[in-house]
Order: structure tokens, then sequence, then C-alpha cells
């Protein structure tokens, strides 16, 4: 009989893992998911390049392997949000000045991006994203880092950046990449998960000029808290979407997604496809990446 072997965030699991996991799920079952999680990666010794465990990746392991009937969890001690289904908007805990901004971007003197990430305006950003954008918040597993942009002391927009695509055909051809080469630098790619202006806004440049300046803070802080570098950033854009401020902020069009998702292991295309743009952040990115 042939052995059901699964790749789960990059990672192999054949009926050995799932002995292994099921052993530390029956020991720790009262200490609940995120404990047994925490202990698979220390025993797995499965890290990021910044050497922390991968406890959000082991988790999402967890929950497909539970969806494929192959193990038992216990049940969440907290009550959390999971996966990407878009929930209908609680009434905001915060209030924005709804007021119209127009006209042009010369007219406005400040302009400046504040990191969101590990801090009190986090909350802020998940509400805004969660009100205003089409997508609602991204349920992100491993790094990300979160900017809330202001003109005159307001918010105007919100941008998430977290990892990188798996899989990308016309990415990884661009930069040449084969799979062992790809799996080895994957962490230097960034994607731009939400980019959100919020609808009150209609300040001509401002959605190119926001990408442009984020850009130049992003290297640097990724470095920061991550303790490791990025080359190059992707975003996908949805085909209702022109990618118009991607084209001004000098983004790269490389090509489209075949809409297989996230975990389309069959190739049965059910996404919508989407125009994949890529922004160089190194000049010898492509050398760098392989």
């Amino acid at each position: 009989m042939q052995e059901t072997v699964y790749h789960i965030r990059n990672r192999r699991i054949d009926s050995s893992d799932l002995e292994t996991i099921r052993q530390f799920i029956d020991s720790h079952w009262a200490r609940g998911r995120t404990f047994i999680s925490r202990r698979l990666c220390e025993h797995w010794n499965w890290r990021q390049p910044n050497g922390l465990i991968k406890d959000q990746a082991c988790r999402a392991l967890l929950l497909k392997l539970k969806q494929k009937g192959e193990i038992r969890l216990p049940p969440p001690l907290t009550k959390c949000r999971v996966g990407n289904k878009r929930k209908a908007p609680s009434p905001s805990a915060f209030s924005y000045d709804q007021s119209p901004m127009t006209g042009s971007l010369s007219r406005f003197t400040d302009l400046k991006l504040e990191m969101a990430r590990w801090s009190p305006l986090e909350k802020m950003w998940g509400d805004l994203i969660s009100t205003y954008h089409y997508l609602g918040r991204p349920s992100i597993v491993g790094a990300y880092l979160k900017y809330i942009a202001y003109i005159d002391d307001r918010p105007v927009a919100c941008l998430g950046w977290g990892g990188a695509a798996w899989k990308v055909a016309c990415r990884d051809a661009m930069i040449g990449w084969d799979p062992e080469t790809r799996k080895k630098n994957l962490h230097m790619v960034v994607n731009n998960v939400r980019f959100l202006i919020l609808p009150w806004v209609r300040i001509k440049n401002l959605a190119s000029r926001l990408l442009s300046a984020n850009i130049s803070l992003l290297a640097r802080d990724w470095q920061k808290f991550y303790a490791h570098p990025i080359v190059l950033a992707e975003t996908f854009v949805d085909g209702r979407f022109a990618g118009t401020c991607y084209k001004a902020a000098n983004w790269i069009h490389v090509g489209h997604t075949k809409g297989r998702g996230k975990y389309d292991r069959y190739n049965q295309c059910t996404e919508p496809v989407k125009a994949v743009f890529l922004y160089p952040m190194h000049k010898n990115f492509q050398e760098v990446l392989r």
C-alpha cells in the first residue's frame, strides 16, 4: 500500500511525522494548540532565517492535517479567526475624520509613514483594513510589517507586507529559480499583501508616492525586525484593477498567476487570475536570489 505523503507549508509530512505529531498532541492535549506547535517546531528545529521557530506555520500545518482527518486537535484556548474568510465588519472602535481630502499632493505639506507592527497603531491598522479594504484583514503566517500613512496628522492609507508566495511561474522565471534555490532564498522576497487608500482620500499621485516612500523604509525595517535582508518585493493585482499606481512607482509587470491559489496541489485553478508586479530592491537582485 502506497504511503500518503503531504507537503504543507513547505514541509514534507510522511507517516512517521504523522505519528510524531499525534504523540505530541496526546502528550500535551491540555496545554493547547500553541504549546503543541511550539514543541513540534523545537523537536523538528523548524526555524525562520532569523532563528525564531516557525510557530504560526506549524499551527497552519496542524489545521490542514485536521481538515484532512489525519489528526484531532484540542479546542482553542481562546477564540480566534482562522483562514481568509471575510467576516462582516464589526462597528469600528475608532473614529476618523472623513471629510474629503482632494487635490494635488503639493497642497499638503506633511506626508509620513508610521510603523504599526508591535505598536498601539496595529489595532487601528486592522480596523481600517477590516472596514475599508474589499478583502478585509489578511491572515498572515510568518513575518510581516504594517504601516499607516498620515498627511497633516490624518490617516490616509495602510500598507501591509508579508512573506512571498511559495511558487509563481512568471516571477520564478524572471529570477531564474529552480525549486531548490527558491526554497533556500524565498525569505528574501516580500509580498505587498494589502494597500488601502481610505475612501474619502482623493489626492492625485498619492498611491505611487506612498509605494515609493514605503519601499525606501522597508528593507531597513525588515532587517531590524527579522535580522535578514530582503531584495525583491512582489504584489498580485486583481483583474478589476489596472495596477496603475504600481506602474507609476516603477514596479515591473512580469505576467499573471494561473489561478491556482495557495493550497491548490491538483491544478484545479479555482482562484481569480491576477497580474504579477515585482520591484527590485537591489540592483543585482537576480544574482543575489540565485
